[in-house]
C-alpha cells in the first residue's frame, strides 16, 4: 500500500508517498490540472502493482478530482480545511510541507473527512445557490427604484413590484435622465423575475419526487424552497451522529470559550452554508406565529425583554433545524412542542 499525500492546486500541484511502513518513498510535483494529477497517480498504482490511497484537501471543484482518483485509487480521503488548520497551525508552510502533513495523517487513518455528495446533488446545491444570487439582484434593483422615486420626491404607488404599480411607474413623468434610469431598472427587474421563475421551475422538478422534502414542509414557517434546500444540503442525514449536530453543521450554535470552571459564549458560529442558515431564520420567524409551542418557546427565550429577540429566533431556528433532521430520520411528521399553561 502506498499512502499519497496531495496538496492539489489548479495549475500544480504537490505528491508526498510514503510506503506501507510510513517511510518516504518520494516527493514530486505535478504541473497541469487534474487530468494530470489523477494519472500520475494512475502510474504509482501500476508501476509496481501497488495499491494507493489518496488523501487531498477540499477546495472548490474538488468533486470531480475526488470522483476521477476514486477509479485509480483504493481509497480516496478529502480532508475538512478547517479541521486540518486546527491540527497543523505551523510557521513553516508550502506545497512540499501540506502534502508531506497529508501523507501522514493518511498513513495513521487521522483524515478529518469532508462529505463529497454526488453530482445531482451538487447540482441541486447550485441550483438553490444560483437563486439566492437571483433573489438578492432583484432585491438590490427594487431598492434602486425606490431610491430613485424617493430622490425625485415620488410617492411610491400602492403594491409598487405588482404589475399595476410598475405599470403606474412607468406612466409618471420624469426628466430624460431619469426616465432612462427608471426604463432600466424596470427592465432588469422583470427580466431577474422571468430568472428566477425559471431556477424554481428546475428546482419544483428536482424535488417533486423526493418525499423528504413534502415530509418537512409539514414544519409551520418551512416552505418548499426551505425544505429543498436543507435536504440538499443534509444529502444522507445518517452521516451526521446526532440530530443536534445539524445545529452545527449550519452554523447555528455559539462559540464557546470553557476553561477553569469559566464558560463564555459568544455569537454564533456561522460555520456551514449560509444560505440554509439565512432561510431557517426566515422561516423561525414564521414559525413563531402559526406554531403556539413554538410562540412560547419563543416568548420564554426572550424573557420579555426586546432586546432578546434575534437570540430567541437564531434559538427556535437551531431548533427548527434539528427537528428537521430527526424528521428525516424517523419519517414521522411535524409534532409542536407543549404549551406550558400557567398555574392559576
Amino acid at each position: 500500500m502506498l499512502y499519497v499525500g496531495l496538496d492539489y492546486h489548479v495549475n500544480g500541484s504537490s505528491l508526498c508517498i510514503l510506503d506501507h511502513g510510513g517511510k518516504l518513498v518520494k516527493q514530486f510535483r505535478v504541473n497541469g490540472r487534474w487530468p494530470a494529477v489523477v494519472e500520475a497517480v494512475r502510474r504509482l498504482a501500476e508501476e509496481g502493482d501497488h495499491r494507493v490511497a489518496v488523501a487531498f484537501e477540499a477546495c472548490g471543484g474538488c468533486a470531480v478530482l475526488y470522483e476521477e482518483l476514486c477509479k485509480v485509487a483504493v481509497r480516496v480521503g478529502v480532508a475538512h480545511p478547517g479541521h486540518l488548520r486546527l491540527i497543523f497551525k505551523s510557521k513553516r508552510k508550502n506545497d512540499r510541507v501540506d502534502a508531506g502533513k497529508l501523507a501522514k495523517l493518511l498513513y495513521c487513518d487521522a483524515i478529518p473527512r469532508a462529505h463529497i455528495p454526488k453530482a445531482e446533488v451538487r447540482q441541486w446545491r447550485r441550483l438553490v445557490e444560483l437563486r439566492r444570487v437571483l433573489v438578492s439582484r432583484r432585491t438590490a434593483v427594487k431598492n434602486q427604484l425606490r431610491g430613485l422615486l424617493r430622490t425625485l420626491g415620488l410617492e411610491s404607488p400602492r403594491g409598487l413590484f405588482t404589475g399595476k404599480g410598475v405599470a403606474a411607474v412607468e406612466g409618471q413623468a420624469m426628466d430624460d435622465a431619469s426616465g432612462l434610469e427608471r426604463d432600466l431598472l424596470i427592465e432588469e427587474l422583470k427580466a431577474a423575475g422571468e430568472r428566477i421563475r425559471r431556477v424554481q421551475r428546475e428546482l419544483n422538478r428536482l424535488a417533486k419526487d423526493d418525499p423528504r422534502v413534502s415530509l418537512l414542509m409539514s414544519v409551520p414557517g418551512v416552505g418548499q424552497r426551505t425544505a429543498e434546500a436543507f435536504v440538499a444540503y443534509v444529502d444522507h442525514v445518517e452521516r451526521f451522529g446526532r440530530a443536534n449536530q445539524l445545529g452545527s453543521y449550519f452554523g447555528l450554535v455559539p462559540c464557546q470559550d470553557a476553561s477553569a470552571g469559566r464558560d463564555r459564549l459568544g455569537h454564533i458560529t456561522k460555520e456551514g452554508p449560509s444560505s440554509v442558515r439565512w432561510l431557517l431564520i426566515e422561516a423561525a420567524w414564521q414559525a413563531v406565529r402559526r406554531d403556539p409551542g413554538l410562540k412560547e418557546m419563543f416568548q420564554r427565550l426572550c424573557g420579555g425583554k426586546q432586546e432578546r429577540k434575534k437570540v430567541a429566533i437564531v434559538a427556535i431556528a437551531r431548533h427548527l433545524g434539528c427537528a428537521m433532521g430527526a424528521m428525516l430520520r424517523s419519517g414521522e411528521r411535524w409534532r409542536s412542542p407543549d404549551v406550558k399553561t400557567k398555574a392559576a
